[in-house]
């Protein structure tokens, strides 16, 4: 299957990271890093881009979190810290848009507590929105039964996994 990758900016078709030395500033994604364009690619208006991510035009959207809920509420735009600076861009409209929302991030928080919890306790970005979540130590799917863990890294058990994780797992792998 192709996949064409799309910048909530407005840039549609992204290829590889251009090579050091050979960046264009005016063509960057969402994280303003430069990016290169495949044949066939193009950057248009970011309302243009606001317009497919909220008309459900993308099939899968892939974003950060801080954190997940068991229920697949998705935390990913503040932590709610006094000094942090919220950061909304696109994602509530790419989470919400998208007909399926996969979640990267680590496991754990940087003290070692679960990223995947009970309920969210930072701010909402949207509400059921993640199916999946990609982590540093597992791929867990969340569905009405349950968080089921599909895939471990190499070397980590389940129940070791389970010891790391705010929530019940259910081991499908």
């Amino acid at each position: 299957r192709e996949v064409i990758l799309h910048s909530e900016n407005g840039v549609i078709g992204m290829g590889p990271a251009p090579a050091k030395g050979e960046e264009d500033y005016d063509l960057i994604n969402a994280g303003k890093q430069p990016v290169t364009l495949l044949p066939g690619g193009c950057y248009f208006h970011h309302a243009d881009s606001f317009a497919m991510m909220r008309g459900g035009h993308l099939d899968v959207c892939v974003l950060g979190a801080f954190q997940v809920s068991a229920d697949g509420d998705l935390a990913n735009w503040h932590t709610g810290a006094p000094d942090a600076i919220p950061a909304v861009g696109g994602a509530m409209d790419l989470a919400i848009g998208a007909k399926k929302t996969y979640v990267m991030m680590e496991h754990l928080t940087k003290s070692g507590e679960s990223k995947l919890v009970k309920a969210c306790t930072y701010p909402l970005t949207g509400i059921g929105c993640v199916s999946r979540i990609y982590t540093d130590l597992a791929v867990i799917d969340l569905d009405p039964a349950g968080a089921k863990v599909i895939e471990i890294v190499e070397g980590l058990t389940f129940n070791e996994l389970q010891k790391l994780t705010a929530v019940a797992l259910i081991n499908a792998c």
